[in-house]
């Protein structure tokens, strides 16, 4: 193995979202997604980490909203792998939240995905004993 090669040990850290939307955005990954606002240093610009468990794994800072065309080279979306399908599915409805589907069951899979207030698109992935959730 190479010098600075982690192998198997890599994991993403974290994913930082730049939108225009700054309150909106972490008011709904907090809602949506039990995230929680912890410790951010002094970057001298607005901006929040939101943690899951004990680590910041979404940072927000401030963007300008424009729109991207489907041919730039961007992030398309983000994807986050959670517990209980149709709990969660039940919690979209229940506030209102639009959202489509995708069942893969050759991965054993159930997606949903949602948009941000800013419209980032957000992957939701459930594995739990396959599709019978």
């Amino acid at each position: 193995m190479a010098a600075g090669r982690s192998g198997d040990a890599m994991q993403l850290d974290h994913v930082t979202l730049r939108t225009a939307d700054l309150e909106g955005t972490r008011q709904f990954l907090q809602d949506l997604l039990g995230l929680t606002v912890g410790y951010r240093p002094d970057f001298g610009f607005a901006g929040y980490w939101l943690y899951s468990r004990d680590g910041p794994i979404v940072h927000l800072i401030p963007g300008g909203g424009r729109a991207v065309g489907r041919d730039a080279e961007t992030i398309d979306h983000i994807g986050f792998r959670l517990e209980c399908y149709e709990a969660f599915r039940q919690k979209l409805d229940r506030n209102e939240i639009p959202y489509s589907t995708m069942d893969l069951a050759e991965l054993g899979e159930r997606r949903l995905f949602v948009r941000t207030p800013g419209a980032i698109l957000l992957e939701l992935v459930f594995r739990e004993g396959g599709m019978s959730d």
